[in-house]
């Protein structure tokens, strides 16, 4: 055991019966659909007017709608009383090939409650597209001096239906208003949906959407009217590698020409290539290099091949455990591939601690076959690797209390795939390696042609060059997403 744990802590790992059943029900109390209604609805003529917006990707495209503008008040029939601004306006995104066939009854019953136009297809209209168009269209009213706009634009929350991916997907474009100077930024509150459900977890969304879903959205939307706003770390990613790379990038990483890499104090092992390719990224749980992203890149794969394996949470679990225990990282002598072997071979690890602006080499254990670095309390379906440690242990390591707004990553490292079960059945805790306010890592190979890594539950294939390095550099972005929580504190 590396380290003794205590038993409280601010964000828990908690089974995702329970915790979907405690974050989805209000105990003794019934929410009524045309309360709830008011509470979410914004006016018809605000409604369509971001529908409008959208459809025809322009801002000024629903100006038309805005009272004493429009040529169809009498077929609208848009009262003074809809026209006042709604307690807590929303909008929800929706991603229905996730929660199996649920997605889209889901998506039914939310417009039943919300009204079609609040409640937003991902197969049909884009976060982006919300970002640009639809806020676009609530600022644009709002500067031609539309109250009701103005009050919408500022209270509005969004929640997301869907798994982790999803959930990245929409704070990644609600961040762009920021960068924007476009504030406030929206929060945002989960309707788990997908297989791991980490993000969901640690925000009190719980890790599944119960079975007796039907009456649980109710308590769900109005759960999220009022939930205490918590923030959120988020982490760009760069990678840089020799032009020419044979890289299939995730969706997580796009190609960029910016390819700044911080080099103070900080020496390379291997060549540089005089030409290098770049890709960036932001993710917000977790990046990981080595065995369990080989396990994971493999299992997509066969997900994608064959998807009548797994077509819901329960089965997908099923399928990754069976398919993890035939890819050596149980029953495969590591000396027998190069492949298998420890992470010591091909990497070095630079990191930034807390309040340091200097570049310390940290060893990699030679018993590490992968290597995690979380920024939540919650990794592979709820559990928690990186454990509640007494502030004896911590003090002794150098270590703080982790947090999801604290600014830091948690590093550790899993031996073999008997070691990973233990610790994700939290028997025992993951091998601590160190806690970094930025990470810098060099790859290269040598017998090894690829390594592994992943982002959020996006894997890929690295290819590795015998001479030259591969870089990648982790560092906080400099402002937090907004999260709704979804329990009472």
């Amino acid at each position: 055991m590396d380290s003794p744990s205590s038993s409280t802590t601010r964000i828990t790992a908690r089974s995702s019966m329970i915790d979907s059943f405690r974050s989805c029900t209000l105990s003794g109390m019934t929410i009524d659909k045309e309360d709830l209604k008011k509470k979410l609805l914004m006016p018809q003529y605000l409604r369509f007017a971001m529908r409008d917006s959208i459809r025809f990707k322009d801002p000024r495209a629903g100006e038309s709608w805005l009272p004493g503008r429009r040529d169809l008040v009498a077929t609208a029939a848009v009262g003074n009383v809809e026209e006042n601004p709604p307690e807590s306006p929303m909008v929800v995104f929706i991603n229905p090939r996730s929660g199996g066939r649920h997605g889209p009854m889901l998506k039914e019953r939310l417009q039943m409650l919300m009204g079609e136009e609040q409640v937003f297809d991902l197969s049909d209209v884009k976060p982006h597209e919300f970002v640009q168009y639809g806020l676009g269209c609530l600022e644009i009213l709002t500067d031609l001096g539309d109250v009701c706009a103005k009050e919408c634009r500022q209270k509005i929350r969004v929640m997301v239906a869907g798994g982790d991916g999803t959930v990245g997907w929409v704070l990644g474009c609600l961040s762009e208003l920021q960068k924007q100077g476009r504030e406030p930024v929206p929060p945002v509150g989960v309707i788990p949906l997908g297989t791991g459900n980490d993000l969901s977890r640690s925000f009190g969304w719980g890790g599944s959407f119960p079975f007796a879903w039907k009456s649980a959205i109710k308590k769900t939307l109005f759960r999220a009217t009022a939930g205490p706003i918590c923030r959120l770390d988020s982490w760009h990613i760069v990678l840089s590698m020799p032009a020419g790379t044979d890289m299939d990038p995730p969706h997580s990483l796009k190609l960029t020409e910016d390819c700044t890499l911080d080099e103070t104090g900080f020496e390379i092992q291997g060549d540089l290539p005089e030409k290098a390719t770049c890709y960036e990224g932001v993710f917000y749980n977790y990046f990981s290099i080595g065995m369990d992203a080989q396990v994971a890149y493999g299992f997509h794969h066969l997900r994608n091949e064959k998807p009548y394996l797994a077509q819901g949470p329960i089965s997908n679990k099923l399928v990754y455990s069976g398919y993890s225990c035939t890819q050596g990282w149980f029953f495969t002598p590591c000396t027998s591939d190069p492949g298998l072997r420890g992470l010591k071979n091909i990497l070095r690890m630079h990191v930034k601690k807390v309040n340091c602006s200097e570049w310390e080499q940290i060893p990699v254990p030679s018993s590490v076959r992968a290597i995690v670095v979380l920024n939540l309390h919650n990794y592979g379906s709820g559990r928690n690797p990186w454990g509640n440690l007494k502030p004896e242990y911590l003090e002794k390591r150098g270590f703080v209390e982790a947090h999801a707004d604290d600014g830091l990553l948690e590093i550790f490292g899993l031996k073999q795939g008997w070691h990973a079960s233990f610790v994700m059945v939290e028997l025992i805790s993951a091998k601590h390696i160190a806690q970094a306010a930025a990470i810098r890592l060099e790859v290269r190979g040598g017998e090894w042609r690829n390594a592994f890594m992943q982002m959020d539950g996006e894997p890929w294939k690295q290819p590795m060059h015998e001479e030259y390095s591969t870089l990648v550099e982790i560092k906080r972005v400099p402002f937090q997403s907004l999260m709704i929580h979804g329990e009472d504190h």
